[in-house]
């Protein structure tokens, strides 16, 4: 099998399964219209005077690289460019640490009026700006000074490989065994992390010199998450060692425990899907896939949605995002081919985005399901 690499051809998993394309499309626009323009109690993009803009997580009432990534990953794909652009800017003018330890990276957390809350910085951010800044270039051009986008992303990939060589810093992947880290400073991961579809792009556009180590840092994933996800369950821990065990956090980790399948985690199974609809390199993503589904629909009966241990063991306490794991859960129909495939794509299309203070995450991961079901997840 090819993924859309090489064909160029994106499912329409909603329309498979008989949604209209007139209710497909308006079910989309009313969702990145409620989100990003909706009443104060719906959306969590905010402009900022003319030309700004920051999306906040409104469970922890900050501006998050995850979240300012995810806006613009969402905006290329919708043709949204004034929306990318604003977000864009006051990511680069609050969060982008020009010098220190942390020199070009950017600050994983911000205060809403742009603050840092922290310098460090956490590697899924840039990766999702890095791949967002890729698409803008090849769809709209590249502009000049921080609108130039591919030499800005090629910016951040080469901080994220060579921190630390010159100077004060390091690098946000291991050199060793290809693998992103948790954070640039520890020797452990974090699954959902790991995107080797965006690796294969990587290896394209970034810099000469790095591509080789793009290349390798696809199939090191690809490898890893085999590893990391459960072979009965397919659940993954939220954070993992290199061997894939669960990582159990001590020191200024050890608040709480992420050696369970916990928020992070929920997006292992959208990454599997994405994964697999771009590139097919792997029939495993099929096989884990077709686990995640038969757990949450045959032991969970997809509905109150608890903590899990990795094997399946059940924590007595409930999900803080269960509207992300019916987003994730649909999304990893892309790579599906067991019989819950159809039941977690109808689940997801029925339900509503999420309401209340907790509202960001869960919305972020079902704007990526909507598009990722419907062909509109793209390689620009």
């Amino acid at each position: 099998m090819k993924g859309a690499f090489e064909t160029g051809k994106y499912r329409n998993v909603f329309a498979e399964l008989g949604y209209s394309q007139e209710d497909i499309d308006k079910k989309i626009k009313d969702a990145f219209q409620t989100v990003f323009y909706g009443n104060d109690d719906e959306r969590f993009y905010h402009t900022v005077g003319d030309d700004m803009a920051y999306l906040e997580d409104t469970g922890n009432n900050d501006a998050r690289t995850e979240g300012m990534s995810y806006g613009m990953m969402m905006s290329v794909q919708m043709n949204w460019k004034e929306e990318f652009d604003r977000i864009w800017k006051w990511a680069y003018t609050y969060m982008y640490n020009t010098e220190g330890y942390n020199k070009g990276y950017f600050g994983w957390s911000c205060k809403t009026t742009g603050e840092k809350n922290a310098e460090g910085a956490a590697p899924d951010g840039e990766e999702y700006f890095a791949m967002a800044l890729f698409f803008a270039s090849h769809r709209w051009g590249d502009g000049e000074g921080i609108f130039n986008y591919s030499e800005r992303a090629k910016d951040i990939l080469r901080a994220c490989l060579h921190n630390g060589e010159k100077e004060p810093g390091s690098p946000m992947w291991d050199k060793d065994n290809k693998l992103i880290k948790f954070v640039a400073e520890c020797n452990w991961s974090d699954p959902s992390y790991h995107l080797p579809h965006f690796y294969e792009l990587f290896a394209l556009w970034a810099d000469e010199c790095d591509r080789e180590f793009w290349k390798e840092a696809a199939v090191a994933s690809r490898e890893y998450l085999k590893k990391a996800c459960h072979p009965v369950t397919g659940l993954a821990a939220e954070y993992a060692e290199y061997d894939g065990t669960p990582h159990i956090s001590t020191g200024r980790w050890a608040k709480y425990r992420h050696d369970w399948y916990y928020s992070d985690a929920y997006r292992v199974a959208a990454n599997i899907g994405l994964d697999y609809e771009w590139f097919a390199k792997d029939e495993w993503n099929t096989v884990c896939a077709d686990n995640i589904q038969r757990f949450f629909c045959e032991t969970v009966g997809n509905k109150d949605f608890k903590i899990y241990e990795i094997d399946g063991t059940v924590i007595d306490e409930p999900a803080l995002h269960p509207v992300a794991i019916i987003a994730t859960n649909a999304m990893a129909s892309l790579a599906a081919k067991g019989e819950h495939a159809e039941e977690c794509v109808r689940l997801f299309y029925e339900t509503p985005l999420r309401t209340g203070n907790r509202r960001y995450y869960d919305n972020c991961l079902y704007l990526f399901a909507l598009l990722a079901l419907s062909g509109n997840y793209r390689i620009w």
